[in-house]
């Protein structure tokens, strides 16, 4: 079975792609109603609270996988997909509709790359609606004494999760009441950097849409 794309870095037009996707679409989320299944399948999520609520806990979930490949393979679509269903944090809603959109493709973006310094590439893997590629949640997974574990998660919609220079980056477009789907009031993106034993926020940015033409952004600057 496959998933939407896999990647071994940083796709700034994919990136771009998919944040042009989530603005779209993400209304959805913004109106109170859970992403769920479209057509021949989908995904749904649970509201947790606010957008930064995010998962860091090193040890946030047991190994969830027989081992984690050697040599630098990477474990296919249905051993990523198997992971995120055994996985103890991930929330039954996103399992439940964690399904094949067409044929046997999954909504999952699956991205490898190098972030906490395992013995193998870590995995960045966002799972996404159907029909729209809205992104309703992002994990990590950490090889660790030859298995993988979860060390992040973010069941918030919209969100995304990439790797950008050896850092986390999870992006989200947010809304305020009155918003139209194509029109987010602003868009925050927020860095994580590894540090020995489990993610720390580095920086956050904010861009505002609504201030200006072209938008007006604040940033918190990264701890000294």
């Amino acid at each position: 079975m496959r998933g939407l794309s896999t990647a071994a870095g940083p796709d700034p037009g994919a990136r771009r792609a998919t944040k042009a996707v989530i603005t779209a679409v993400a209304v959805l989320a913004a109106l109170g109603l859970s992403v769920s299944a479209c057509g021949t399948g989908g995904t749904g999520a649970r509201d947790e609270g606010p957008a930064d609520n995010d998962s860091l806990a090193a040890g946030a979930s047991p190994s969830v996988s027989g081992s984690a490949p050697a040599d630098g393979d990477h474990p296919s679509i249905d051993e990523v997909v198997r992971m995120v269903r055994a996985d103890p944090e991930v929330d039954k809603a996103v399992k439940s509709d964690l399904r094949p959109c067409v044929a046997d493709e999954y909504p999952v973006d699956v991205t490898y790359g190098d972030l906490t310094g395992g013995s193998a590439e870590d995995l960045v893997v966002n799972v996404m609606t159907c029909a729209d590629a809205v992104g309703v949640a992002s994990y990590v997974y950490r090889a660790d004494k030859g298995r993988y574990r979860s060390v992040f998660l973010s069941e918030q919609p919209p969100v995304y999760a990439e790797i950008d220079r050896g850092d986390l980056l999870v992006t989200r477009q947010l809304y305020e009441n009155g918003d139209r789907s194509s029109y987010p009031s602003s868009e925050e993106v927020t860095t994580y950097r590894w540090m020995k034993d489990g993610f720390v926020q580095r920086s956050s940015s904010r861009t505002e849409y609504s201030t200006a033409v072209g938008g007006a952004e604040s940033a918190t600057p990264e701890p000294s």
